[in-house]
């Protein structure tokens, strides 16, 4: 049998001229010369390289498609959020407490990744283990403070509302002890920074979107205005801007400038003013929460912070008798105050969003992550909030909240202050009084002292 020779070299099946065919390195150079161009091969197939390739989207295209995701998204929020807000308070609870996971989330997951190529055990286990301890204890200091006539007359909730901020702080010890108990030896500074990193990030974003939900508790209005003015004030920021934006504003955000910064809070204080002219005049905006059941349809009944209630101020000097302007103005307290809110939003919680941009290029990095399609990330889009509502709640603590006697302030004080004896005392005395104001019958007060005299 002959061996076989090397190197043989066959003509082509269509018939060419001889030569030898060169060598071909890839499937689409024996295609490109096997057969025409864009001619079926052998077996019936166009070529890969017959296909003609998408051209790449222009620059223009690319911020077109940006801007109809980015809209798309910006209507599903903006209706899923008034969904929300006539619903009831509790959906707008949820809603806060999912922001601030998220964001928790994503300001972690900046210094987490080399905690992975480490191979460091618990450290992810420990920062969610710490976002639930804190979230247990803000969220039970304001279940206690708000619902206290609820929690403490109840024999089952009463030792978790009486001894809530020991069981908060021993939890916090149980972390504690586990994240020493985790340390290992060369990465005790990584470690230590990973701590110190997520306990800012508690303090930044659960610790201010706690006193946001005291908003919600303190009256729909306290959380829904800061929110608006906030948004108010980004969207004429970006429209003054790009209409007559001239002199850079800071350097770390070289986007703004000063004439959208000041453009906007002229713009930000007159919806300020218009925004909350209608919303005082619903008492489902301006009541504190007695009923997380309730919503926009059932409404809330309350007696109005005076804040809400127009009062008659006379000029100091009357105006000239040919002007035809009135000498005294009736207008409510509260627009007094929303002139500061929109002063906060417009002058300073803007720097929330500054010291996020710095924060991101401290870590190269565009965007916080992309929770939200076509904005980035939720902490992208809440940076400015959070300080907001941070603010929000001081200021309506400092200046706006009425001091009065609560049902449950009052319970808290006799079953914390007074002895079984003296509470009876206290319920004696009460149905007394509400006997001689015919409230209640006669019959309670006889069986209460029965009772009394038994014990």
């Amino acid at each position: 049998m002959a061996r076989p020779r090397k190197d043989v070299k066959f003509q082509h099946r269509s018939g060419s001229n001889g030569k030898a065919r060169r060598p071909s390195n890839s499937m689409s150079e024996i295609s490109e010369n096997g057969s025409e161009p864009s001619s079926p091969t052998r077996n019936g197939a166009i070529s890969k390289s017959d296909v003609p390739e998408p051209p790449p989207q222009s620059d223009y295209e690319k911020k077109k498609q940006t801007f109809v995701t980015r809209t798309i998204w910006t209507l599903v929020m903006i209706g899923g959020f008034f969904w929300a807000l006539l619903a009831g308070h509790i959906y707008i609870i949820i809603i806060v407490t999912a922001v601030q996971i998220i964001s928790f989330k994503e300001v972690i997951a900046i210094a987490n990744v080399p905690s992975r190529a480490r191979s460091l055990r618990f450290t992810k286990t420990l920062n969610w283990y710490f976002l639930g301890t804190f979230m247990y204890f803000l969220y039970g200091e304001s279940v206690v403070y708000y619902f206290k006539h609820v929690l403490l007359v109840d024999k089952i909730l009463l030792p978790l509302a009486t001894h809530h901020r020991f069981i908060s702080f021993m939890l916090y010890l149980i972390g504690f002890v586990f994240f020493v108990g985790s340390l290992q030896k060369g990465h005790y500074k990584f470690q230590f920074t990973q701590f110190a990193w997520t306990h800012m990030a508690l303090f930044l974003i659960v610790g201010q979107a706690h006193f946001i939900i005291n908003n919600i508790f303190e009256g729909m209005i306290w959380f829904f205005l800061p929110v608006s003015l906030v948004i108010t004030n980004d969207i004429f920021a970006y429209l003054c801007g790009i209409t007559f934006g001239r002199t850079p504003l800071i350097k770390i955000s070289p986007k703004k400038t000063w004439e959208g910064f000041l453009g906007a809070w002229f713009f930000t204080i007159l919806f300020g003013i218009g925004f909350t002219h209608y919303m005082a005049k619903d008492k489902y905006f301006i009541c504190p929460v007695n009923d997380l059941g309730a919503n926009f349809m059932t409404g809330l009944n309350c007696t109005p912070n005076p804040v809400f209630i127009p009062h008659t101020y006379t000029f100091p000097a009357p105006p000239p008798s040919w002007t035809h302007l009135p000498s005294q103005v009736s207008i409510a307290p509260i627009q007094f105050h929303v002139l500061v809110f929109a002063t906060f939003a417009s002058l300073i919680a803007p720097f929330g969003g500054f010291f996020a941009s710095g924060l991101k290029r401290s870590f190269k990095i565009k965007d916080f992550g992309d929770s939200i399609p076509g904005h980035g990330g939720m902490t992208d889009r809440m940076d400015c909030q959070f300080i907001m509502g941070f603010f929000a709640f001081m200021y309506y603590s400092s200046f706006i909240a009425t001091h009065q006697a609560s049902v449950g302030g009052i319970i808290e004080a006799a079953i914390t202050g007074l002895t079984p004896e003296e509470q009876m005392e206290v319920v004696k005395g009460l149905s007394k009084h509400l006997v001689n104001q015919d409230i209640i019958s006669p019959k309670v007060l006889e069986y209460l002292g029965t009772q009394l005299h038994r014990r």
